[in-house]
């Protein structure tokens, strides 16, 4: 009954029911970091398995939210498009990358397994086009004193050199930003989930033996953000925090009820379209997930919450 009326209040009034022009947000835009991702259009082979929900005009909308609350950075964590090598693909994601860079917010990409599949080269250099900072074994961008690591969990496209490469880079840079004073926290990011409950695409495990055990133990890493299973969900670990936030458009992914499931502390909280802000609060961050109703006629503010350094 409890879990009932938590659910009823915070969704209440999610209905498709049409389309209308969504409000403006008056979301602060103070020092604001957001993260989104799969935002590809759905192919036609994965709507054999998966409903299609408005898709298209769910990642326009979330677009449209973005550049109404004027973020410090964006970063897009993989599977911008459906297929990367196709220029096709990308004509409404250039439209919307310009539009953020025109007004002064800086966009940083990593790659996901739709931006490489088929053809690898030719998808990551359309990539390095729209995100020229991208180094496909990994690199950091900094906003407001917080570290962003962008790693690449595409392992099977990456040779046995660029993953020692990667791992070693990974390891270094960690080390570095955990001992330098301007550098106050820090967020580790990639694709693939090292931890979802996703009938469709399961948990990570080499993001879980390469990617995992670095950021447990670095003293200012807090927060681990992934997106590939498309859903929202939050797990901690070892005492730090994790989440899965794919929720740009990509075609909703039902997730296991079974018992033995990973706990997760977003169970309340299940939006099909939704991207995450972050801020900085000294040396810990303040995660808000922003979800599009199901009429597709506002935005609301969902699972909340701030991290905690292990003690």
């Amino acid at each position: 009954m409890v879990k009932s009326k938590i659910i009823s209040l915070l969704l209440a009034g999610l209905s498709l029911s049409g389309f209308a022009q969504l409000p403006t947000s008056n979301v602060s835009t103070t020092a604001e970091i957001d993260f989104i991702s799969d935002t590809q259009q759905p192919m036609l082979v994965e709507k054999i398995v998966l409903k299609p929900t408005n898709n298209l005009q769910a990642t326009s909308l979330l677009f449209t939210e973005i550049i109404k609350t004027k973020p410090q950075s964006l970063y897009m964590l993989g599977d911008v498009v459906s297929l990367g090598y196709c220029n096709s693909k990308w004509k409404k994601v250039d439209i919307f990358l310009d539009s953020c860079r025109k007004q002064n917010t800086a966009v940083y990409g990593l790659l996901g397994n739709h931006d490489v599949m088929f053809r690898t080269k030719k998808g990551e250099s359309n990539f390095v086009k729209r995100f020229p900072e991208n180094v496909i074994t990994g690199y950091t961008s900094v906003t407001d004193s917080v570290a962003v690591i962008l790693l690449n969990s595409n392992f099977k496209k990456l040779s046995a050199e660029d993953k020692l490469k990667q791992n070693t880079w990974y390891q270094s840079e960690l080390n570095r930003l955990d001992s330098g004073e301007a550098i106050k926290v820090i967020i580790v990011t990639c694709h693939h989930a090292p931890y979802t409950n996703s009938k469709t695409v399961g948990q990570s495990i080499p993001v879980q033996q390469n990617f995992v055990p670095p950021f447990i133990n670095s003293k200012k890493a807090r927060l681990f953000i992934t997106g590939h299973a498309h859903a929202f969900e939050h797990f901690k670990e070892n005492g730090k925090d994790f989440l899965v936030i794919g929720g740009g458009g990509g075609l909703h992914q039902p997730l296991s009820d079974a018992v033995n499931n990973l706990p997760d502390l977003a169970w309340y909280y299940k939006p099909l379209f939704h991207y995450l802000s972050v801020k900085r609060d000294g040396g810990e961050l303040q995660a808000t997930s922003h979800f599009l109703s199901n009429d597709f006629t506002s935005f609301g503010e969902g699972h909340s919450f701030t991290t905690k350094g292990q003690h």
